[in-house]
C-alpha cells in the first residue's frame, strides 16, 4: 500500500472529489471521469436545446464545445490535459506547412510519434502497470480526428474525384478548416474524454444544423425531407443507452473480482486444473472484463446523441436510427461467429479509421500493416503487441477457414447451423486466447500464460493460413467489380462505414 501511496500517477487533475473516492474504493481519476461525462451528459442537453442552429452562429457553438472539452479535460487531467492542444497546434502547423500533397503522411507520422512520446514516458517513467484512466487515452482519439481529417482532406484537395472510393468521396473535404473549427472537432466535450471518433464532415454538419447533407442520396432524399420537416428527438435513445451502460457498469463491478484474468497464468490453477476447466475459465474471465468498455462507450454515444449527433437517417419501419457514430454492438459482439465479426462491432470507429488510413491505402500485406499500426496507437505496453500479432495469424487463419470450408455448410439450415455454433464456440476461445496479453500488460505474464497453452492456437492458425489457399486481396476486389458488371442494375454498396447494413461482415 505504502508503494502505491508514493507512486506518481498519470491524473494529476482535481481532487475535488476525493471523498467520493474514499467512499466508493475507486482511484480518483476515475471518478473525475465518470462525473464529468454525467455533466458532459447534462451539458450535451443543454447545447441541444439552448444552442441550437436554428437559435445561435455555429461560430459560438463551435467555441462553447471547445471550452466546456478543455475545461473536463483539465478537471480530469490537469496540466497534462495541455498535451491535447500541443498535439493539435503541431499537426495543425504540419498541415499548413506541408500543403495537401504530403500533409496526410506527416501528419501521421507527428501525431503517432507524439502520441508514442507520451505513452511510453507514462508507461516507463510514471506509472508501469497501472491500468487506471490517463491523459494518454483522450490523446489517442484525438490522434485518429487528426490524421482522418489529414487523409479527407488530401483525397478532397489533392486527389481527382474519379480515384476516391465512394465513401472516400462522402468524406473528402474540400477546403481548410479554421483554426477554431480545427480544435472544436479535435477537443469538443462531447468527446474529448472518451470518444468516439468521428469524421470532420460529420462534425461540421451537426455544428451547423444539417447532419445528413454531405451523406444523402438519391434514395435517401425523402428521409432528408422528413428530417427538415421534423427533427427527431434523441432522448428515448439516450434513456436506453445510458441504462445500458449504467447496467455494464453494475455487471463489471459485481463480477470483475470473481473470474480475476491473472488466475490463468497462477502455478497452482494451472497445475491442478482439467484442460476444459481452464477452458471455460479462460472464456468468463475475459467475458467479465469486457463490460468496462460497454459502460464507457455506450455513455460517451448517449453524449453525443444527446447534443443531437449521431443520427444516420430513418429505419425502413421509419424510426430514427441514432448509430452514426457508436463504438459497439453488444449483442453482435457476444454472438459473433467469425473473428471478423467480431472485430467489425467492437470498437467500431477505431475499425473504421484503421481501414480508412490503413488498410484500403496500404499497397503491401494491409492485414499486417493494419494490426501494427493498432498496437502502436494502443500503447508502450508489449502486451498490446503480442495481442496484435497473435491478432494477424488468427485473422489470416479465420479468414482460410470461411473461405474454404464455410460453402460446404451452407446446403441445408441444420448444417449451417451446426457450422453457426462451431465457429461461435471457436471465436470466443480465439478471442480470449488473442486479448489476454492485452489485459495482463507485461511481457512475461503474457508469454507464461501463452506458454501455458503451448502456444497451441498461434501453432493451429499458421497451419491453417499455409494449408488453405486464399486468393490475394487484389483478386478478390477484382472478382468483386466483375460481379459488380454483370449485375449493372444493381446499386453498389455505399462505403459510408457508419450503418450496420453497409457492412459487409461476413467475408
Amino acid at each position: 500500500m505504502a508503494a502505491e501511496e508514493s507512486r506518481p500517477t498519470a491524473c494529476t487533475g482535481s481532487s475535488l472529489l476525493q471523498p467520493v473516492s474514499e467512499l466508493t474504493n475507486l482511484p480518483l481519476d476515475q471518478v473525475n471521469f465518470v462525473v464529468c461525462q454525467l455533466c458532459a451528459l447534462l451539458s450535451a442537453f443543454w447545447f441541444r436545446l439552448f444552442l441550437h442552429p436554428s437559435k445561435t452562429s455555429p461560430f459560438i457553438r463551435h467555441a462553447v464545445a471547445t471550452l466546456l472539452g478543455l475545461y473536463f479535460a483539465l478537471f480530469c487531467f490537469g496540466w497534462y490535459a495541455l498535451h491535447f492542444l500541443v498535439q493539435s497546434g503541431l499537426t495543425y502547423g504540419v498541415m499548413i506547412l506541408t500543403g495537401v500533397e504530403h500533409m496526410h503522411k506527416y501528419c501521421l507520422l507527428v501525431a503517432i510519434s507524439y502520441l508514442s512520446l507520451c505513452q511510453i514516458t507514462r508507461v516507463y517513467v510514471f506509472d508501469y502497470g497501472m491500468y487506471s484512466a490517463d491523459f494518454t487515452g483522450p490523446m489517442m482519439v484525438i490522434t485518429q480526428k487528426i490524421t482522418s481529417l489529414a487523409f479527407e482532406i488530401h483525397d478532397g484537395m489533392a486527389r481527382k474525384e474519379e480515384h476516391l472510393t465512394p465513401g472516400q468521396k462522402i468524406l473528402a473535404i474540400r477546403r481548410m478548416p479554421s483554426l477554431l473549427e480545427y480544435f472544436s472537432y479535435n477537443c469538443n466535450f462531447l468527446g474529448i474524454l472518451a470518444g468516439p471518433t468521428c469524421s470532420y464532415n460529420d462534425y461540421i454538419a451537426f455544428i451547423e444544423g444539417d447532419p445528413r447533407r454531405h451523406r444523402d442520396q438519391d434514395a435517401d432524399r425523402k428521409s432528408n425531407c422528413k428530417l427538415r420537416q421534423s427533427e427527431p428527438s434523441p432522448n428515448t435513445e439516450v434513456v436506453r443507452k445510458v441504462a445500458t451502460s449504467f447496467f455494464c457498469l453494475l455487471v463489471f463491478l459485481s463480477v470483475c473480482k470473481v473470474f480475476p484474468v491473472e488466475r490463468n497464468i497462477d502455478d497452482d490453477f494451472i497445475a491442478s486444473t482439467p484442460f476444459y476447466t481452464r477452458l471455460v475459465y479462460l472464456y468468463l474471465s475475459m467475458l467479465t472484463t469486457r463490460p468496462k468498455y460497454y459502460f464507457v462507450w455506450t455513455l460517451a454515444d448517449a453524449i453525443n446523441n444527446a447534443a443531437g449527433f449521431g443520427f444516420n437517417g430513418y429505419a425502413s419501419d421509419g424510426s430514427p436510427r441514432w448509430d452514426l457514430i457508436s463504438n459497439l454492438r453488444i449483442l453482435n459482439i457476444e454472438l459473433a461467429t467469425s473473428f471478423k465479426v467480431f472485430l467489425d462491432n467492437w470498437n467500431i470507429q477505431t475499425a473504421h479509421w484503421l481501414k480508412r488510413v490503413c488498410y484500403e491505402r496500404c499497397p503491401y500485406h494491409p492485414t499486417a500493416a493494419t494490426f501494427i499500426l493498432s498496437a502502436m496507437w494502443h500503447g508502450a505496453y508489449p502486451g498490446y503487441y503480442l495481442t496484435f500479432l497473435t491478432g494477424i495469424v488468427i485473422t489470416l487463419a479465420a479468414r482460410a477457414v470461411r473461405h474454404n470450408v464455410r460453402p460446404h455448410f451452407l446446403h441445408s439450415p441444420s448444417h449451417k447451423a451446426l457450422y453457426d455454433v462451431i465457429t461461435w464456440a471457436a471465436t470466443q476461445i480465439a478471442i480470449c486466447y488473442t486479448v489476454v496479453p492485452f489485459v495482463l500488460l507485461s511481457m512475461g505474464p503474457s508469454v507464461k500464460f501463452y506458454r501455458s497453452w503451448y502456444c497451441s492456437l498461434h501453432i493451429g492458425c499458421v497451419l491453417l493460413a499455409m494449408a488453405l489457399p486464399v486468393k490475394p486481396r487484389h483478386l478478390r476486389l477484382k472478382d468483386q467489380q466483375k460481379s459488380l458488371l454483370r449485375e449493372p442494375n444493381k446499386r453498389p454498396l455505399e462505403a459510408s462505414d457508419s450503418s450496420c447494413s453497409q457492412k459487409e461482415k461476413t467475408t
